[in-house]
């Protein structure tokens, strides 16, 4: 048996309303609102935050292959998985790979890990995350949404196996962005809607059945997913699926999150279905894709760190402007500074546990936890008797903080804070996704992995503060 052992989702703290973005174009507005990650996330930050939560309920240590998809990797050349792996703290010795391209990556991912558990792993990781644009004034802007989604593959305690799957692939010019360029392009919706989508998506499914030898009142639950919801709804009347066992498919409060959308609609169903459920799951994109997933009765003990539902009601709005701002889609005045140093190699690989894991010491004479990682004790004054000691994982309340209104910030002011962390040790760091007149000394918090600006085309992750989701 080869499934799913736990999974995690991450929705950003922002969202765009799009009726925000028709009072400032004149376009036609939207219902809801759309996900929108900060101006310090990127896809690899996101889909770092989602497997932390799906390694919170699996071992880190037993995971043997590793898979990220995204159609917006940080990196053209430079393995974005590797930086995933780091933050997540996995083992060097594991197999990975970035998959792009194609929001159809997302549940190749999934397939690949799948088959390297049939390969011998213990346990495999996909995550799948993405940070599309649309243009201005453009259909995809009001669709596109921000997100991630992680699971953990494997053979033991799997809580939803794989019984079926079933692909297709097809040459056909829909949805196109060249090396070059930011906005994708997208065909006449008639065309995907009556010779591509529709069709595939039918066909696959039909195809899943036959091999699963299901019969279509047999699913409990239906995940399909299209770039045009039509075909949606089409492929639903054609099978005579009923329209109650269809699943949300995110429109109005998140928007489609590209290559991380159809995990992230697996988490969303996984966590109210029970032991013998079947959830079929269908996408078309470049091709189609789906599999047949039965709930196992180790579903009833399995509670994800955070449920989609919850991370969609924990939010606050950003304005179009920001949008713009934060995308660099709209030019702004550089601050009347030097610019900042690029990151050097070098120290970037001696910190690394520090820098990514955000791993600090605790010394074994006295059991202090310290951090920045130290060599000598600040209380015992024992030299070189530490241990590792993470704190990324760990709670943490505001001593002390300061709102710093001159410092150059894509989202003005700066909140630096002091924090005391559970068990032990005081850091400062800048605070993210909250609101500077919210931040109050005793507040709880919880550690994020963003992003802290970019020169020369290397990007600079760290840890960061934000309010407990």
């Amino acid at each position: 048996m080869v499934g799913i052992v736990s999974y995690g989702s991450y929705v950003p703290y922002r969202r765009l309303k799009r009726a925000a973005i028709s009072a400032v174009l004149g376009v036609a507005a939207g219902k809801g609102e759309r996900a929108i990650a900060s101006f310090d996330e990127d896809s690899a930050s996101m889909g770092a935050e989602a497997l932390r939560d799906a390694l919170r309920s699996a071992p880190s240590a037993d995971i043997g292959a590793l898979v990220f998809a995204t159609t917006t990797p940080p990196y053209a050349e430079k393995l974005n998985a590797a930086l995933i792996g780091a933050a997540t703290r996995l083992p060097a010795e594991i197999r990975a790979a970035d998959l792009t391209g194609s929001v159809r990556a997302g549940f190749s991912a999934l397939f690949q890990a799948a088959d390297a558990v049939s390969g011998g792993a213990k346990f495999a990781a996909a995550t799948m995350a993405d940070c599309r644009l649309g243009a201005p004034e453009g259909k995809a802007e009001q669709s596109y949404g921000d997100g991630a989604a992680a699971f953990v593959l494997g053979s033991e305690n799997v809580i939803a196996e794989i019984e079926a799957t079933s692909s297709l692939t097809r040459e056909f010019l829909d949805t196109w962005r060249a090396p070059d360029e930011r906005f994708a392009h997208t065909w006449e919706e008639r065309f995907g809607l009556t010779q591509t989508f529709g069709p595939l998506l039918g066909n696959v499914v039909k195809d899943l059945l036959t091999k699963a030898k299901v019969a279509p009142n047999e699913l409990t639950r239906v995940i399909l997913d299209a770039p045009n919801p039509r075909a949606v709804d089409e492929t639903a009347r054609a099978l005579k699926l009923d329209p109650a066992r269809i699943a949300d498919p995110l429109a109005l409060t998140v928007g489609h999150s590209g290559a991380a959308h159809i995990g992230m609609l697996i988490t969303s169903v996984l966590p109210s279905s029970k032991p013998g459920d079947r959830i079929l799951v269908a996408s078309a994109a470049d091709g189609a894709d789906a599999v047949l997933l039965r709930v196992t009765p180790a579903a009833a003990n399995f509670k994800p760190a955070r449920s989609v539902g919850r991370l969609i009601e924990s939010k606050g709005d950003v304005t179009y402007a920001n949008y713009l701002k934060w995308r660099q889609i709209l030019p702004t005045e550089p601050p009347r500074r030097p610019d900042p140093d690029r990151p050097a190699g070098p120290p970037m690989l001696r910190a690394a546990r520090w820098k990514y894991g955000f791993v600090g010491t605790r010394c074994t004479a006295c059991g202090t936890p310290q951090l920045p990682p130290q060599r000598v004790c600040v209380i015992c004054k024992k030299r070189d008797q530490m241990e590792p000691y993470p704190f990324a994982d760990r709670r943490a309340r505001i001593a002390t903080f300061a709102i710093d209104r001159l410092a150059y910030s894509l989202n003005p002011p700066t909140v630096n804070v002091v924090l005391d962390f559970d068990g032990g040790g005081r850091f400062l760091c800048e605070m993210t996704d909250c609101q500077p007149e919210n931040v109050a000394i005793g507040q709880e918090v919880e550690m994020t992995f963003r992003r802290l600006f970019t020169a020369d085309g290397v990007h600079n992750y760290f840890w960061k503060a934000r309010p407990k989701r």
